[in-house]
């Protein structure tokens, strides 16, 4: 067993090195820390996430910048209709020798990276946006018949345009599921878009410099793991995510006549890995009730749905979220 002293130290150094990191990355991507911190947040806990904003604000940028910071290979994909699995997996090509022999050859494909952007991944067909799931959590692809591994770390940032959506695929349940956190990037206040224009329309411009290895990156992961989770944040992390099971007893009838289905376990490991990256990139050794709450939404938002009634009447998930999570606080602080 390791020795608190030192495990304290290395949390310590680890979030004076993510801090640089932070620093560096909002020098290029201005304004939106909370988007910072949770894509910091997906790959501190060896996740994917979905960015889902409009167009032009900045998402691309923020995944080379972070594929620069956190000393990642990075590659894009531009998904469209007629895009297909080996455009991302790669495929066998036959190769002539010199004395007239031939042979398959492995070229892969954009995936063989540690950081790939999905950009407006539900343009794919679903035959092509699979492709992706085997990947994403198994962080293996299979050509051929032959499983491949692919480069550790290996992480998918994927984007969606709300409100553009016709001629599109809706990604199925089984892997939003595979998407740590979901993000939503929204328009700047007026003062931080007067910043990106004085940022981004002069002659020279902020560069990103590189804070981590791959290396460093993977300690890192396993570090996070080693935090200590209070035994009442890991009972609050439960109490969330069976209330909204619209078939789990004891659950509000609010959210019987709203949620069609609701999160399973993999939204409570999520929830306790995300909390801790929390914790973390705010200079605390330890997650808090206040870290649960804050996490709920990009956790859950993704891994449950509204049923037809409640989408008629314009109810909002994210408010549902809110809502529950905060009056599970209260509960637990006044028992």
């Amino acid at each position: 067993m390791s020795n608190p002293d030192d495990l304290v130290t290395e949390i310590e150094a680890l979030e004076a090195k993510l801090a640089e990191a932070k620093s560096s990355i909002t020098r290029r991507f201005i304004g939106q820390e909370r988007v910072v911190d949770l894509t910091l947040t997906a790959l501190l806990c060896g996740g994917h996430a979905l960015l889902i904003g409009l167009p032009g604000l900045g998402k691309t940028r923020l995944v080379e910048t972070l594929s620069t910071v956190m000393g990642m290979d990075g590659n894009r994909i531009q998904f469209t209709p007629d895009l297909m699995p080996a455009d991302i997996l790669g495929s066998e090509v036959l190769d002539t020798a010199e004395d007239g022999t031939r042979s398959f050859r492995f070229v892969p494909g954009p995936i063989f990276c540690q950081l790939l952007m999905a950009d407006e991944i539900n343009r794919a067909s679903p035959r092509t946006q699979s492709a992706l799931l085997q990947a994403m959590q198994e962080r293996t692809v299979t050509v051929a018949g032959e499983d491949r591994p692919l480069a550790a770390p290996f992480h998918v940032l994927a984007t969606q345009n709300p409100i553009e959506q016709e001629g599109t695929y809706p990604l199925p349940e089984a892997q939003l599921d595979r998407f740590l956190v979901q993000i939503d990037v929204d328009y700047p206040d007026r003062q931080t878009e007067k910043d990106i224009l004085l940022a981004t329309t002069g002659i020279v411009e902020e560069q990103a410099v590189q804070i981590f290895t791959s290396e460093e990156l993977i300690d890192a992961q396993t570090l996070l793991r080693r935090m200590p989770v209070g035994e009442s944040v890991m009972d609050l992390i439960l109490d969330l995510v069976r209330a909204f099971r619209p078939e789990e007893p004891g659950v509000s009838d609010r959210v019987q006549d709203t949620v069609a289905w609701g999160p399973g376990p993999r939204a409570a490991q999520a929830l306790m890995m995300t909390v801790r990256a929390r914790a973390l990139l705010q200079g605390r050794l330890a997650p808090s009730a206040e870290d649960v709450i804050d996490m709920a939404r990009p956790v859950l938002s993704h891994r449950m749905a509204l049923n037809f009634a409640a989408r008629a009447r314009g109810d909002s998930l994210a408010d549902l979220i809110e809502t529950t999570a905060a009056g599970l606080t209260r509960a637990e602080a006044a028992a």
